[in-house]
């Protein structure tokens, strides 16, 4: 299907947030340093992302109750500190498990989702939790229509449930949702629901020659090189 085929039968957006829309990586690692704690900030940011997969795992087979980000985000960090044989007080270290709510968006984010904005709507589908998603929206300025957050499903992406919960709330059938996202695995889990796809790559989101998801040509609905381009290619 063209992308014109796509923006026909298309009635609302959901972005993956954390690398799609935000710049997660360069926002941690200037806090990182800030703080001035004897570490490497680019490649504790990188290690703190590291944790994110297998501690969303750890909830998905049970081994650890329902916990929401910012929750796995600390237990993650607690774990860096302790490999390093760090002490910081504990007011910095919570302070710092929020820098997830301040996270600056991509240079074309805010713009591109206006512009998407005059003819869908624009919707966060995030494992971010609702908190998070608010605070970092007021934070970058991001224009959300509403938050989806895998947290009202009581489940985390990739599981179906997230996607299908997000197009049984917006009160469409998958097919009329089109996900976004920068990461080529996140788009096979919406397209195996049944949900349309955009791949917006960040090829900087693990800094300049950083690794990047594989993809096939042809594989998702729409490519585009950012949001303006996005835009631009659903007739928006």
């Amino acid at each position: 299907m063209t992308a014109s085929g796509v923006a026909v039968q298309v009635r609302a957006l959901v972005f993956d947030v954390f690398g799609t829309v935000v710049d997660w990586r360069s926002s941690v690692a200037a806090e990182v340093l800030a703080l001035g704690w004897p570490v490497d900030a680019p490649a504790f940011a990188d290690a703190w992302r590291a944790g994110y997969a297998p501690a969303m795992q750890a909830v998905r087979e049970g081994r650890l109750p329902w916990t929401n980000i910012d929750g796995l985000h600390r237990r993650i960090l607690d774990g860096l500190l302790a490999e390093r044989g760090l002490t910081p007080p504990e007011a910095e270290v919570a302070e710092l498990n929020l820098v997830w709510h301040r996270l600056a968006a991509w240079p074309d984010s805010v713009a591109g989702l206006q512009q998407l904005k005059t003819r869908y709507p624009v919707c966060t589908l995030s494992n971010g939790n609702l908190r998070l998603l608010l605070d970092m929206a007021r934070h970058a300025g991001l224009p959300w229509d509403t938050l989806l957050s895998a947290e009202l499903f009581g489940h985390y992406k990739p599981d179906p449930e997230v996607y299908l919960g997000a197009a049984r709330l917006l009160d469409l059938p998958p097919a009329q949702v089109l996900m976004v996202a920068a990461h080529p695995s996140d788009l096979r889990a919406a397209a195996a629901c049944g949900l349309k796809t955009a791949y917006v790559p960040r090829p900087l989101e693990r800094g300049p020659g950083g690794w990047m998801e594989p993809w096939t040509p042809g594989e998702f609905d729409v490519v585009a090189d950012d949001f303006s381009a996005l835009a631009a290619a659903l007739g928006a």
